[in-house]
């Protein structure tokens, strides 16, 4: 493998379709599409400032690595990559990507990051700020994730989420067969529109968590008081620790918990109307 160290590139594809390379403490300054249609890449210790710095390598491994805001759009089209120990500073990574392992990964403007990926592992992410990271990605397993960032995981398919810490708006929306273990989920409407939603051992805070969901499970779970209204046309099978404040409307289903504040039942509930509430071993209704 060739190596490059120690050096500086700038301007129009300056290291464009390199292949069998390894770059050390290189940077690559202003300009565009620094590193392009290459194959067999490895990068460490490297800095990337200018646009477009990656895009169209296959097989590659970045380690070590830091990219500036001008960065932007930083990493598309490129399969079977892994990223470990790196900052992220700007927006729009990781778009119409294979087989992506990212690991001890701080992403500090996650503004419509993770989009379109297809086989995407993830081991101790940070993410921070903007909108809709991983929308429309699939085959999904995540152990270890703190995001402050709105509207996670949105239009996604097949998700295995652990250990998560997520605080934000309409996570989890339209999604299709996602389990989440162990995890704190903090925000407004969780998992509206979902279907195959399982929550195993998840603390759930924020207004009107979980409504229209197809097959809804939750296995040992807790809420805040101010998830209110849940459940709303959804077919669920809950065993929930502590207290619920209020479920509204539930579609079908069993739900069980220590204690229900209360349930609202009215014109609008959907057929078959046939839900089980149960307190331990007294039936609400």
């Amino acid at each position: 493998m060739e190596i490059i160290r120690n050096q500086q590139f700038g301007g129009e594809r300056p290291l464009f379709a390199i292949r069998d390379t390894r770059l050390e403490n290189v940077t690559i300054t202003e300009g565009e599409s620094g590193v392009k249609c290459c194959r067999n890449i490895e990068a460490d210790g490297c800095r990337f400032i200018g646009k477009y710095p990656l895009w169209h390598v296959d097989g590659s491994l970045i380690t070590n690595c830091f990219f500036e805001p001008g960065s932007r759009s930083a990493i598309w089209y490129s399969n079977d990559m892994t990223m470990r120990d790196c900052r992220i500073d700007a927006p729009k990574f990781f778009r119409e990507m294979r087989n992506l392992v990212i690991e001890n990964v701080v992403i500090s403007d996650a503004d419509e990051t993770f989009w379109r990926v297809n086989g995407l592992k993830v081991k101790n992410l940070r993410l921070h700020d903007g909108t809709y990271p991983f929308m429309f990605s699939e085959n999904i397993e995540v152990d270890g994730l703190e995001s402050d960032s709105k509207y996670v995981f949105q239009y996604c398919k097949n998700v295995v989420v652990r250990n998560a810490n997520i605080v934000t708006k309409d996570s989890f929306w339209e999604c299709e067969n996602v389990t989440i273990y162990d995890s704190l989920l903090d925000g407004e409407y969780l998992g509206w529109h979902s279907r195959n939603l399982r929550l195993v051992r998840c603390h759930i805070t924020g207004e009107q968590p979980l409504c229209y969901v197809e097959q809804l499970v939750m296995e040992d779970c807790t809420f805040g008081p101010d998830c209110d209204r849940m459940f709303e046309d959804s077919d669920v099978h809950a065993d929930i620790r502590g207290t619920i404040t209020n479920i509204k409307n539930p579609r079908t289903g069993l739900v069980v918990a220590d204690a229900v504040g209360s349930v609202t039942i009215d014109k609008n509930i959907k057929a078959p109307a046939d839900c089980v509430i149960r307190q331990r071993n007294t039936s609400i209704s």
